[in-house]
């Protein structure tokens, strides 16, 4: 995307699935206070496993994504977490009410118009199909003008 239509807005992040839209945290809390609540609500529940991914999709012309095929551990994971951020920082953010879909966004914000539908013919070419682990929570930090990674939080799989 970045190379046949210019598109930066995928480009900076490193590959991720979102959980937690990104919010502004208010100034009495901490990026520390949303881990020492993800490690003490989320992480013992040993909610790690093994997701896929295969080719991707789109939402509408507005986001173009790697398709992680969604299950009950994705949606109980995002709902853990999203609870947790909750209980650490209340008002902070709010829970999508619509239905989870997790994805590895490519490229948005910047598509041009009109070009979502050949570039998802081009990369659905490629045939992306893999098993990944899902084994750690990274929260993020929008540091200038990138998210960067500030603390990254190991999950077990409770095997």
């Amino acid at each position: 995307m970045n190379e046949a239509y210019g598109c930066k807005s995928g480009h900076g992040t490193p590959i991720h699935v979102t959980l937690v839209p990104p919010f502004r945290l208010q100034e009495e809390y901490s990026t520390e206070d949303l881990a020492r609540a993800i490690e003490k609500d989320v992480l013992p529940k040993g909610l790690g496993f093994s997701a896929h991914i295969e080719n991707f999709d789109a939402f509408g012309d507005r986001t173009l994504f790697g398709k992680v095929i969604a299950n009950g551990k994705w949606t109980k994971l995002r709902d853990e977490t999203v609870k947790a951020v909750l209980n650490a920082c209340p008002g902070c953010t709010k829970k999508d009410q619509r239905p989870f879909q997790p994805h590895a966004t490519v490229a948005n914000r910047d598509i041009p118009a009109g070009v979502t539908t050949e570039a998802l013919q081009v990369m659905n070419e490629l045939n992306l199909i893999e098993d990944f682990p899902v084994d750690n929570i990274t929260i993020f930090e929008r540091r200038g003008s990138k998210w960067e990674a500030a603390v990254t939080l190991e999950i077990s799989t409770g095997a």
